[in-house]
């Protein structure tokens, strides 16, 4: 699918403005979040506020890449923001936490159409050699967010009604549409194509059943997370079925099962589960085990932004002199690596390491997500650039969920079997996070406790993360681009 070129700049900014509103979505929400969940009550509902939104978002994303790839990139665009924007609205004006949660859904499935999309349109755009670049401008965008987002939802929810947390996505989301509506130009190739709704149906009843399952194993093994596995497997079988026979397929096995995509993929996956170890359990890490403020353990995390931009940035610039499989056999080695200064954290450890790990971690993220990202597109021909491009974002999202679920369960367990089997209680681990846990007693042995727990799991998350570097080895050398296909 050729572009005009004309407005490449503009439509950059368009690009911009929308990951932007994703990305600052995640982090404004957690901090406005246990305000929200005190005027709305239902705190048991708590964690589907955020499960919702990467639920849908994970589930669609590979739909709406296919969709881009038959109907169009601008036509999804659109679709998503308006999608976007209008659960926002809706969220504003949540009186529950049942109806938030609704309108999260429908949030996510807007993001699971603008995010892949997005980045298709800069592999539209731009030549491979140039591409980097611009991705390195989204990675960027990304980091700030993360910076910017806890901060900007601090000031609006002690200066403002909370529904501004989500209102203040609609001028930006406006601002993205109009780029998207006057600076994008297709020139349209008829594609005569079924689609295959019954293999898109499968798809995402399989993608949230499994999403709804490693949610809720990470609070034990119930009765509910078996019948979501249930489902999981039944509706999987399905898929597969569909696929084989249909003409069309939602989910071309060819596609995702070619070796530079497939094993693409399977690093970014890898690397996905470790970076959601590190944000999740490294702050827990430094503020309970070493005993220091919040700020901080937000700067020891916020490494990882500093070193996740610098090397995309450098990616970008080397990978047309080196490759993309040395780029992103490099970044490969940062990651474990990064993950060994977190296993060496003790007691006596000054924040200074932990801050050290997440930089490194986050700098070979930046080196391997551009790397496999210009790779699975470049692997494809532009007209199942959309495909290929939404199988990389299903696959961090992916990661990142099966993370959470894996390494959390790893500290459930470390902290049921601590100090020497009697498990630690939440109320005791709620009153060390609050800096009580002196003031009711035991603290020293329920910070050792916690420091035994969260060593296994950074020891886990090293394991996982040893796992990227055969993936990326296995990444066939050299790649040749598919061949654009000449306009009709």
């Amino acid at each position: 699918m050729k572009q005009r070129t004309s407005h490449r700049g503009l439509v950059v900014v368009a690009i911009m403005a929308s990951m932007a509103m994703i990305a600052i979505e995640a982090t404004i929400v957690s901090t406005a979040m246990p305000q929200i969940a005190a005027q709305l009550g239902q705190i048991n509902l708590y964690s589907w506020v955020f499960s919702s939104f990467l639920l849908t978002q994970t589930a669609t994303t590979v739909v709406f890449g296919k969709l881009a790839d038959i109907y169009g990139r601008k036509p999804m665009l659109m679709v998503g923001i308006a999608l976007f924007l209008l659960a926002s609205v809706l969220a504003g004006f949540a009186w529950s936490m049942p109806s938030m949660i609704a309108f999260r859904l429908l949030q996510g499935i807007g993001a699971g159409a603008v995010q892949p999309v997005a980045m298709t349109v800069v592999a539209d755009l731009f030549p491979g050699n140039q591409r980097g670049k611009v991705q390195g401008y989204l990675a960027s965008v990304w980091a700030l967010s993360a910076v910017v987002g806890p901060l900007l939802g601090s000031i609006i929810i002690h200066n403002l009604p909370w529904a501004w947390i989500f209102w203040i996505n609609v001028p930006v989301g406006l601002l993205a549409a109009l780029g998207f509506m006057f600076f994008l130009h297709e020139e349209k190739r008829p594609r005569v194509v079924s689609i295959d709704v019954l293999g898109a149906a499968f798809f995402a009843v399989s993608i949230s059943a499994l999403m709804i399952a490693l949610t809720e194993v990470e609070t034990g093994l119930s009765g509910y997370t078996v019948a979501a596995f249930i489902v999981f497997l039944f509706t999987l079988i399905a898929f597969i079925w569909q696929e084989r026979r249909a003409e069309a397929p939602m989910v071309a096995p060819d596609l995702w099962l070619r070796r530079p995509i497939a094993f693409a993929n399977l690093a970014v996956f890898f690397a996905s589960m470790s970076i959601m170890g590190l944000t999740t359990f490294l702050p827990m890490y430094v503020q309970t085990v070493l005993d220091r403020s919040p700020l901080v353990a937000g700067f020891a995390l916020t490494m990882l932004l500093l070193g996740w931009p610098c090397g995309a940035t450098i990616a970008s610039r080397q990978f047309s002199r080196f490759g993309l499989r040395p780029i992103m056999i490099v970044g490969s080695l940062f990651i474990p690596v990064g993950t060994c200064l977190l296993v060496l954290l003790a007691p006596s450890s000054s924040p200074v390491l932990a801050a050290a790990g997440s930089l490194i971690m986050g700098f070979g993220m930046g080196l391997l997500n551009i790397g496999a990202l210009i790779l699975t597109q470049e692997s494809v021909s532009a007209s199942d650039r959309g495909s290929a491009t939404a199988s990389n974002v299903f696959s961090r999202n992916l990661g990142s969920t099966l993370g959470a679920a894996v390494l959390g369960a790893v500290l459930t367990y470390g902290l049921a079997h601590a100090n020497n089997g009697q498990a630690i209680t939440p109320e005791q681990l709620r009153a060390l996070l609050n800096g009580t846990g002196t003031v009711l007693g035991g603290g020293d042995e329920i910070r050792l406790a916690l420091q035994q727990a969260l060593h296994a799991t950074f020891m886990v998350m090293m394991l996982i993360a040893v796992l990227i570097v055969p993936a990326c080895l296995l990444v066939p050398h050299p790649q040749t681009p598919q061949a654009e296909p000449k306009s009709a």
